[in-house]
């Protein structure tokens, strides 16, 4: 280890993903086809049309020796249409003042880190298993992580465990609490109870909501955001919007929080094609949504006959995935080597804590991943 680093980095794990190419299935060869079940991401790509008008937007309008636009005033209030639309709030609810735009929700969380809990200010809880980079991007800037448990029936957070953490943890204290609604790997929303804890919180702990899979859901919780100034919502463009390669992520609050927000947001965040491509998406919201219906009945679909098989157990899910875990006394062997022999044959999934989420893909991808998974067993 350099002298110059810090020493906790060492034992930092760092988020990885699979590989889009895979160089060996075990026989000497990669398979012909790779499914890409293991992002999240939607398993279609922008129709034809709509990539048409990106290029010729970008041919058009972009002027690659000019930094883009910085303030995203145009693309902050499409947003704020589209979030005061799609929750049937006042068209005038949201505006671009409460919209602060980033290179995906990554970039988001981690100036919300910056802005919280940086120096010694705060620390941050989550209830696991959920989305990694919150405890990732946390660790990185020597934030600690205080860590709870869920339900094992249920996945809803351990309530009275994250009321003692936050009466508790002084040295420094909880100043954000990250929940995913719904959850991810467990595709389970945040329940009444939840929500109840939530809004008993002090304003002096940011609570951020993560709805990067509303679309999906049709939940929200961005109607708290006029009511308290320590709510924040954050979405995305990476999922049912197709456009996951353009790195979108946009977080709703109030304006004086995404004043700071904005003052820690790097220039040019944003290129000038992910803003413009970001733009298109919300113009033909009603063409690329309209596959959605579809995805949810591929879904249950999934859902259903995976859960017939006795060594399974299939989540409810209100998410563009599934979670399945194994009989309780499964081994940690076994589950690498389901997750292996499914990477060999180009079906790629995540494997998180006891457990696979599995991306919904198109029905051909879902026929593959069934007839691969059931064999595995």
């Amino acid at each position: 280890m350099f002298s110059y680093l810090r020493s906790d980095l060492v034992h930092l794990t760092a988020y990885t993903s699979h590989p889009k190419e895979l160089t060996d299935n075990g026989s000497g060869s990669s398979p012909a086809v790779i499914d890409q079940l293991d992002t999240n991401e939607s398993p279609y790509n922008l129709p034809d049309d709509i990539q048409q008008k990106l290029a010729w937007t970008l041919q058009a309008s972009i002027e690659s020796n000019r930094y883009p636009n910085s303030g995203q005033a145009s693309l902050k209030q499409a947003i704020a249409d589209y979030v005061n639309e799609s929750a049937h709030l006042d068209s005038d609810l949201l505006t671009q003042e409460n919209i602060s735009v980033g290179n995906g929700s990554d970039e988001l969380i981690r100036s919300i880190l910056i802005a919280t809990c940086l120096g010694g200010a705060g620390s941050v809880l989550v209830a696991e298993p959920t989305f990694s980079m919150y405890a990732i991007l946390a660790q990185t800037l020597g934030i600690p992580v205080v860590r709870v448990g869920r339900a094992s029936a249920t996945f809803e957070m351990d309530l009275d465990a994250a009321q003692a953490a936050i009466v508790q943890t002084t040295h420094p204290p909880i100043r954000v609490v990250f929940v995913v609604h719904p959850n991810s790997p467990t595709a389970n929303p945040l329940t009444a109870a939840e929500v109840d804890w939530l809004k008993s919180l002090s304003e002096e702990v940011l609570v951020v909501v993560d709805e990067a899979y509303f679309e999906f859901s049709q939940t929200t919780l961005v109607q708290e955001i006029r009511l308290r100034p320590n709510w924040l919502v954050l979405r995305t463009f990476s999922k049912a919007f197709r456009i996951a390669a353009h790195r979108v992520g946009y977080a709703i609050a109030q304006p004086e929080l995404i004043a700071v927000l904005e003052k820690i947001r790097l220039p040019y965040n944003l290129p000038s094609v992910s803003q413009v491509a970001a733009q298109i998406a919300l113009a033909h919201r009603q063409q690329l949504l309209e596959v959605i219906p579809q995805l949810l009945q591929e879904r249950e679909q999934l859902v259903s006959v995976l859960a017939q098989h006795p060594a399974l157990q299939v989540w409810p899910s209100q998410a563009n995935f599934i979670y399945v875990t194994l009989a309780p006394n499964a081994s940690a062997q076994t589950l690498t080597m389901i997750h292996q022999r499914l990477h060999q044959q180009g079906t790629l999934i995540r494997r998180i804590a006891n457990g696979f989420r599995i991306t919904i893909g198109t029905p051909a991808e879902n026929r593959r991943t069934l007839t691969r998974l059931l064999s595995s067993l």
